[in-house]
């Protein structure tokens, strides 16, 4: 039988957006190598690109590190005319690794996700969007103010947690101004943080918690984990000490409510109440072997495989065995 070949897709957004940069897409392709499965990386800036080379060659499946086309290489930053790439992937009918088209979007619009959980009765902060050129009031106080579309703690800062409606209007203003997106404000969630790997569709899911720690002296007033304290080795993630059962049926609920698929991670934080509420869902999580999120949390768990192979493999066979069987 002929071997599934795997196409991975990236471009210039490929680090903001996705698993990481093209060093973090050879060690990809290398580990589905491992796996027993072809592979190859097509590098696109545009659909055009794609295109040009999904038909160079084999494809079976494609993993995108990119939600849509980019030419920025620091931020997110959703244009209003962005192509999608599991939109022209559905256009094709070639299956793709990760959530659906409208799933995706789901998840990059932090607010979507949100009201989508919260119409679930999955346990969210109470959030307020405030778009472009608007201004917003709330009613909660300390408050959390982010970018609604954008990931690694971009956009988060010593003055992302507001104690008035002064500083919110300045936090609100940076978000627009400075990110040219919508900001999104929650209820500041006092509590320990933790992060969710998902691994897998349906019954067949691996849900694995971690907890996320940073050095107290690291922090400001509050233990936000802003964005210079990510990817410089100051996070630690480690096998939880308790919410370990709560945090699984959190995690599998969300993923039932965004029909969330083969691999996301859960970023979570306990409320004033003690109890854990959904912050994030990352619908395309960083894959830096040994640094990102998910490979770590897969060794706590696997500490006897190689664990980065594993991961992949792992997510590769799912991917593959939802959309063409067994």
């Amino acid at each position: 039988m002929d071997k599934k070949c795997v196409v991975l897709l990236t471009g210039a957004g490929g680090d903001a957006q996705g698993w990481g940069n093209m060093q973090v897409t050879q060690a990809v392709k290398e580990a589905v190598i491992a796996n027993g499965f072809d592979c190859r990386i097509v590098e696109a800036e545009n659909k055009e690109d794609m295109l040009a080379g999904l038909n160079a060659g084999k494809c079976d499946i494609v993993w995108s590190a990119l939600y849509f086309f980019t030419g920025r290489e620091d931020i997110i930053g959703i244009p209003p005319d962005a192509v999608w790439v599991a939109d022209v992937l559905d256009e094709l009918k070639i299956p793709y690794i990760g959530p659906s088209a409208q799933t995706m979007k789901n998840l990059i619009g932090k607010f979507d996700t949100h009201e989508i959980l919260a119409s679930a009765k999955v346990r969210v902060p109470r959030h307020v969007l405030c778009p472009p050129s608007e201004s917003c009031e709330v009613d909660f106080f300390p408050a959390f103010v982010k970018p609604n579309g954008e990931s690694r703690s971009v956009g988060i800062n010593e003055n992302s947690v507001v104690e008035d409606a002064e500083a919110l209007k300045k936090q609100i203003a940076f978000i627009h101004n400075d990110l040219q997106q919508a900001a999104l404000i929650e209820e500041y969630l006092p509590g320990r943080e933790y992060t969710v790997l998902v691994l897998g569709n349906g019954a067949k899911r691996e849900i694995l918690p971690g907890r996320v720690t940073v050095a107290p002296e690291h922090y400001g007033k509050y233990p936000v984990l802003r964005s210079d304290l990510r990817g410089v080795g100051l996070t630690h993630v480690s096998l939880p000490d308790d919410h370990q059962e709560e945090a699984v049926e959190l995690a599998n609920a969300a993923c039932d409510a965004l029909g969330c698929d083969d691999h996301v991670r859960i970023d979570m934080r306990e409320g004033i109440d003690g109890k854990l509420r959904i912050m994030e869902v990352n619908g395309i999580p960083g894959l830096k072997p040994v640094k990102s999120w998910s490979p770590q949390i897969y060794t706590l768990y696997h500490p006897d495989t190689d664990p980065y192979p594993a991961l992949i493999g792992k997510i590769v066979s799912c991917a593959l065995e939802r959309a063409y069987g067994k």
